[in-house]
């Protein structure tokens, strides 16, 4: 069921109705043709409860205006609000979203007992010794020798990857899940990735492979290359 009224399209879906709000009109007059909309005879006549998605557009509701809109649905016996979206974004969650899509470079040795922590991406010109620790909440690239610790996507991101120059690590961290180094003496190897595979196992593997199934990989080289 699709119907458009001058500032409100309905579209029915199985979970319910998604109601698309026209952003350019006020919010007071949008609010009238609401009410008017909702208290058609074929949305009343519903036996059950009928769940209520609003995309609101490029509009963005005070607290009181969601109470309003909030309250408006409520007193229709059988709507109830799922959830309310917007295409825009607070100034904090907009700050937030571009620390966490940077790229940070540092051009540094990380020695023992030192520990850095980056939002977003990390691109170190440099080594890790043992001892040394590297966090970042996306994304970890090492320039040089990792022979110290690693962490990529420390707040939860599990697409996050490790990379190295030379990879003999202590310990590779992903998210929650970490690999060790063997308990045996071992040469590290050069230019390979860590990452999370389908079986929820930290993996060491070749750029090529991880480049593959990362395909994401390619915002990081526009990142950079663009600043």
């Amino acid at each position: 069921m699709i119907e458009k009224n001058h500032h409100i399209i309905i579209k029915g879906t199985r979970d319910g109705l998604t109601l698309y709000l026209d952003d350019s009109c006020s919010f007071d007059h949008l609010i009238v043709e609401l009410d008017r909309v909702l208290s058609q005879d074929d949305l009343e006549a519903e036996d059950s409860l009928v769940r209520i998605n609003i995309q609101l557009g490029y509009r963005h509701l005070h607290t009181d205006q969601e109470k309003i809109l909030r309250d408006l649905i409520r007193k229709k016996k059988k709507l109830v609000v799922q959830n309310i979206e917007s295409k825009v974004i607070l100034k904090d969650e907009a700050i937030k979203w571009k620390e966490e899509s940077d790229v940070r470079i540092l051009a540094k040795t990380i020695r023992s007992g030192q520990e850095i922590e980056i939002t977003g991406d990390l691109l170190l010109v440099g080594d890790v010794n043992p001892g040394g620790t590297v966090k970042a909440t996306g994304n970890v690239f090492i320039m040089g020798n990792l022979n110290g610790i690693a962490h990529a996507g420390y707040q939860g991101n599990r697409d996050a990857v490790i990379m190295a120059s030379y990879m003999n690590p202590v310990q590779l961290r992903i998210a929650d899940l970490y690999s060790r180094s063997p308990d045996y003496e071992t040469e590290g190897v050069y230019m390979e990735c860590g990452y999370i595979d389908e079986s929820n196992k930290i993996i060491i593997d070749r750029l090529q492979v991880v480049a593959r199934k990362r395909p994401e990989l390619n915002g990081f080289e526009r990142s950079v290359l663009n600043g």
